[in-house]
């Protein structure tokens, strides 16, 4: 399986897609991950989830051609979370409070909370 290096993550043609099971059916699912949209590729073994999932990107690369749109990339380095609006001004005051820009001291925070 082409797995990336860390992860238990496919790769095909710079793409990458989770593996995930689903107790209920006994099926292994995934999702492209890092694109805008739900899209989802599935097998009863590891063999035919990678199948699905290579094949997904394949006509998904295909359709955008045949339809003369640009494939998006994937993003795998920005995320975006909801917050409420007080903690998102705490959050904001104390990045300037330590002369921090908003991303450096929100990676910090994760970064100090992935150490514990």
């Amino acid at each position: 399986m082409s797995k990336t290096a860390d992860n238990e993550l496919l790769e095909h043609k710079g793409y990458y897609g989770s593996v995930e099971y689903d107790l209920e059916s006994k099926m292994l699912y995934g999702q492209l991950l890092g694109i805008k949209g739900a899209y989802i590729y599935e097998g009863k073994t590891l063999d035919e989830l990678e199948a699905d999932f290579k094949e997904f990107v394949e006509d998904y690369l295909y359709d955008c051609e045949q339809d003369g749109v640009r494939p998006q990339r994937p993003n795998l380095v920005n995320f975006n979370v909801s917050i409420s609006e007080e903690l998102y001004f705490k959050i904001c005051e104390k990045a300037k409070e330590r002369g921090l820009s908003l991303d450096s001291f929100i990676q910090q925070a994760i970064e100090h909370e992935l150490e514990r």
